[in-house]
């Protein structure tokens, strides 16, 4: 398989030249991608309880091209410092951090806004700091950026009133990569694994603008809409959801842990996420994550409207690491095509 190359501007521009379906135009899927076209897309699937071993196989499983000299902005899961999953574990992030190096990239950013907290505690908190000394990667707290730092993101059709903020940073590296939790959310999003966790990528507010971005989102009755939303405009050349632990409700800081012992891996937040909520189903969860098919979750299947990602759980090759992935990933994938 190789590495996705639609970088964050790029990603950009195919989209805000486009008219997004939006209330009353559900139906319109003229400008979807090729992935949501039908072309299949590939989760590595990964049977284990150790996260480091687990991130550095699945991402070995997609056989990528390689990241030889790209800039990499690398967004985590810092909503809180709460113990995972109610955030990045901080060995999911070594992991990766240390396999990007090992692929030849040549600048690391670790990059987020927490929605829980203040960022920058919550980051000390975490000593994700010294991490990023020892490491040597860039730790930046996005909701420190002035307004240079960000570009407004105003397209028709969206439920977002004013558009929303995306960071510069971000959107000008030559690849981005996203570590998610598994995990419920309580507040609205019903589930937050790869496409909520962009949500972390938008500000707050800005300086000189008052609008509260994330008080209309969490309001919103529109949430997981404006979620799927909010992921048309970037594009990710890897996901790496640490689901070895998940909350199958409650979250997202806290909720009923069950070990899940999962990590999975790949390019299209659309499987990704459709491959932990058949996790989180498979575990019992909240009557919100239960109901209907995986597909028509709000979150998904905003995002498919939008060619985000594939359509189908048909477009889902899902890769085993060894037997007892294939046993465990044989059930979950029952419960994706269900």
């Amino acid at each position: 398989m190789r590495l996705a190359t639609l970088g964050g501007y790029a990603a950009l521009s195919s989209f805000l030249g486009r008219s997004i379906p939006g209330r009353q135009k559900r139906g319109n899927t003229s400008y979807r991608t090729a992935a949501a076209e039908g072309n299949m897309t590939s989760v590595a699937f990964v049977k284990t309880e150790k996260r480091d071993e687990g991130v550095a196989r699945a991402v070995e499983l997609l056989e990528m091209d390689s990241f030889a000299g790209k800039s990499v902005f690398l967004k985590p899961n810092f909503n809180s410092a709460d113990v995972p999953p109610g955030s990045t574990h901080n060995a999911t992030l070594r992991a990766l951090v240390n396999k990007l190096w090992e692929m030849g990239v040549s600048r690391i950013t670790v990059g987020d806004r927490s929605g829980m907290g203040n960022t920058r505690r919550v980051m000390e908190t975490k000593g994700i700091f010294e991490m990023g000394k020892e490491l040597g990667f860039e730790v930046v707290v996005l909701e420190e950026l002035d307004r240079d730092g960000w570009v407004k993101i105003e397209a028709p059709d969206t439920h977002w009133s004013q558009g929303f903020y995306l960071p510069r940073m971000c959107l000008e590296a030559d690849a981005i990569v996203q570590t998610c939790c598994l995990k419920t959310h309580r507040f609205g999003g019903h589930f937050t694994i790869s496409l909520k966790n962009s949500v972390g990528l938008g500000a707050r507010t800005v300086p000189g603008d008052s609008h509260d971005y994330m008080r209309e989102l969490h309001t919103s009755p529109y949430q997981r809409l404006m979620i799927g939303e909010i992921n048309a405009f970037y594009q990710p050349a890897l996901i790496v959801m640490d689901g070895v632990e998940a909350f199958t409700d409650g979250g997202p800081d806290r909720g009923t842990r069950v070990k899940s012992n999962l990590v999975a891996a790949g390019y299209d937040r659309v499987a990704v996420d459709a491959v932990g909520v058949a996790a989180l189903r498979y575990f019992g969860t909240t009557p919100e994550v239960s109901q209907g098919t995986i597909f028509q979750q709000e979150q998904i299947a905003r995002a498919v409207e939008l060619g985000v990602g594939i359509a189908s759980p048909e477009s889902i090759t899902i890769i085993p690491a060894d037997e007892s992935s294939k046993a465990y990933a044989d059930q979950i994938a029952a419960i994706l095509m269900a």
